[in-house]
């Protein structure tokens, strides 16, 4: 590539990162610092999936409101496991359990960038978002479901974790009404779900 052109392409980047940086400032400052760096080490690393997927700063705001006060939280659908270390940020004394049977290859390096203290509190487990807790679990105030965004997949992991939902837990589909994954919103109709929609979210809340 000519060095114009990696000058500008540069730049773009540049310009890029200090807009986003603009939209993160309702997030917590150690929130901003971790996707500040994972962001820096996706593009050293040509790390384009993460970049491409992982929440913006909006829906992790809606999120993270959402999320206050809720300490057992379970994220079906790892990904790189950005969301996952948000979450565990925000609230010390928090736990996330997050399931995805694919393993990225940059996972580890950014619940590295978490920190000890977050990443104790943060459980990957292998598995289909269908699997539903474990034997002793406690019991999920908040579900995060943002795996696969296929209508059946999606009704199916729903159902998997009804039973494992604490009075008044909220149950929030990533995603919702995006026009690349229409199954999310087929998904809540046909469980026949009424919440609220904020930003990319639908946010169910149980008995």
């Amino acid at each position: 590539m000519p060095r114009s052109s990696v000058l500008t392409d540069r730049l773009r980047r540049l310009r890029g990162e200090v807009r986003l940086l603009v939209r993160l400032r309702r997030l917590p400052p150690r929130v901003v610092l971790f996707i500040m760096r994972a962001r820096a080490h996706a593009w050293r690393s040509d790390d384009r999936f993460s970049l491409a997927s992982a929440a913006g700063p909006a829906d992790l705001a809606v999120l993270l409101s959402l999320a206050r006060g809720r300490q057992h939280v379970v994220e079906l659908g790892t990904g790189t496991a950005w969301t996952s270390v948000v979450l565990a940020l925000a609230d010390p004394a928090r736990r996330v359990i997050s399931y995805d049977p694919e393993q990225r290859a940059h996972t580890t390096s950014y619940l590295r960038l978490a920190g000890a203290g977050a990443r104790g509190r943060i459980e990957l487990r292998g598995q289909a978002d269908s699997a539903g807790p474990h034997d002793f679990d406690r019991p999920v105030e908040l579900l995060f479901i943002d795996s696969s965004h296929e209508r059946a997949a999606t009704v199916a992991a729903f159902r998997a974790w009804l039973p494992a939902l604490a009075p008044g837990a909220l149950v929030v589909f990533h995603d919702y009404d995006h026009a690349g994954y229409p199954g999310v919103s087929e998904a809540i109709a046909e469980l026949e779900l009424t919440g609220e929609v904020r930003e990319g979210l639908f946010a169910w809340r149980a008995p």
